[in-house]
């Protein structure tokens, strides 16, 4: 014969529904498809601080067509031209930034090309960040 008490009992109900609710949580974060795409995507993150702790800002990068980013449309053609490689954009030319170290730490991770990108450099500023990677870490706009 099983006993169960009242306490075991409650608690694997409220487990089972702690994780149904984080699956549904889960479904509903995640957007359908809308339609034929190449699978250029990244989640762009941007932590102020060294990266391991700070204020963080995030978001979806999808490129076909370009959304979920403020500036969607600039960041998706840089990195086609770079060819999703965030390391090798182009330095925007006649910037200067000031020498403050307030350090910002910017990641990416996601799929360019059929090719997985994971990028992860901390900055001194979020000057220097801007200028070495364009639209791609504009998360602010």
């Amino acid at each position: 014969m099983t006993y169960i008490n009242t306490a075991t009992a409650a608690r694997r109900v409220a487990r089972a529904g702690l994780t149904v609710a984080a699956v549904l949580l889960l479904a509903a974060a995640v957007p359908a498809p809308t339609g034929p795409s190449t699978g250029d995507h990244l989640f762009l993150m941007v932590t102020k601080g060294d990266g391991r702790s700070g204020d963080t800002r995030g978001t979806l990068l999808l490129c076909d067509p370009p959304q979920g980013h403020g500036r969607a449309a600039e960041a998706c053609a840089q990195l086609a031209a770079a060819d999703g490689d965030i390391a090798s954009l182009p330095a925007a030319a006649g910037v200067y930034c000031t020498m403050l170290y307030a350090p910002v730490t910017a990641q990416a991770s996601g799929e360019w090309n059929g090719r997985p990108v994971e990028y992860r450099q901390t900055f001194a500023n979020g000057c220097v960040m801007a200028a070495r990677t364009g639209a791609v870490f504009a998360l602010e706009s």
